[in-house]
């Protein structure tokens, strides 16, 4: 089974003091790590990969700093690594994203393609789908367990309220995978450093099938406005009995703009 599996360096913000310049985040000082999600499609298709035989190409988006998310992937067990790379490619959303990841994909012979469930730093969660629609492939989103069979891949959702849900898709498909469905394997030091020596193949817009009217500065959406949450009053704690506590939770309601 061939399997290519779309990766993302993104900003660890999680506890850093963000600073907005313009319409984007300061990443300067800022560390930066694999999206998380991706980290999970990257286990599942190694393991996949290991199950039933094949290869794992893994593909990103980027500058030369990229690099560090393939890398991860080659360490994890991934056989080859594709880094698309132009200034054209600069301010595309999730759809021009997905058109550009679609372009390098279509070149490469594939049985599935995985995508990570959203990424942590912009939250779309559209653009495996896009291009999957792109691609013409069938798809999954939110997988949380894969197998294959036949020439199908029979794959577990998640769903809202603890549901799940299981579909069978004809193979080539596309899935984007939920974190939980494995635990990813330990990275060590001496592995990055292993593959640190494999070649990326870089490719630039016009190596590819795409576009270029219609990603970069070009996509169909464009951020107006960035900016922080404001700080709010701190929690109030309602004291009193609880017809006490109901009277004034229900006026707070009304006072936000509610209505009963």
């Amino acid at each position: 089974m061939d399997i290519i599996v779309c990766v993302k360096r993104v900003p660890d913000t999680n506890e850093a003091d963000i600073q907005i310049s313009g319409n984007f985040i300061n990443t300067k000082g800022l560390p930066f790590d694999v999206n998380e999600w991706d980290k999970y499609a990257v286990e599942e298709a190694v393991r996949l990969k290991e199950k039933y035989g094949g290869t794992v190409t893994a593909i990103t988006i980027g500058d030369s700093e990229s690099d560090d998310a393939l890398r991860r992937a080659f360490a994890t067990g991934a056989d080859a690594a594709v880094r698309v790379s132009d200034d054209i490619f600069n301010g595309s959303d999730a759809v021009a994203s997905a058109k550009i990841l679609a372009g390098a994909i279509s070149d490469i012979k594939h049985d599935l393609v995985l995508f990570g469930a959203q990424a942590s730093d912009d939250g779309y969660g559209a653009t495996g789908q896009a291009a999957a629609a792109i691609l013409g492939l069938p798809y999954a989103s939110l997988v949380i367990k894969l197998e294959a069979d036949n020439g199908k891949i029979r794959a577990t959702r998640e769903l809202e309220a603890g549901m799940n849900e299981v579909v069978e898709l004809p193979l080539p498909a596309l899935l984007t995978i939920q974190s939980g469905i494995n635990e990813p394997r330990y990275i060590s030091i001496m592995g990055i450093r292993k593959a640190s020596s494999k070649e990326i193949k870089v490719l630039s817009a016009g190596e590819i099938s795409v576009n270029t009217a219609e990603i970069g500065n070009n996509s169909g959406t464009k951020t107006e406005k960035l900016f922080l949450p404001p700080v709010l009053k701190q929690t109030e704690f309602l004291t009193g009995s609880v017809d006490e506590i109901a009277v004034k939770l229900a006026q707070i309601l009304k006072d936000k703009g509610g209505t009963f």
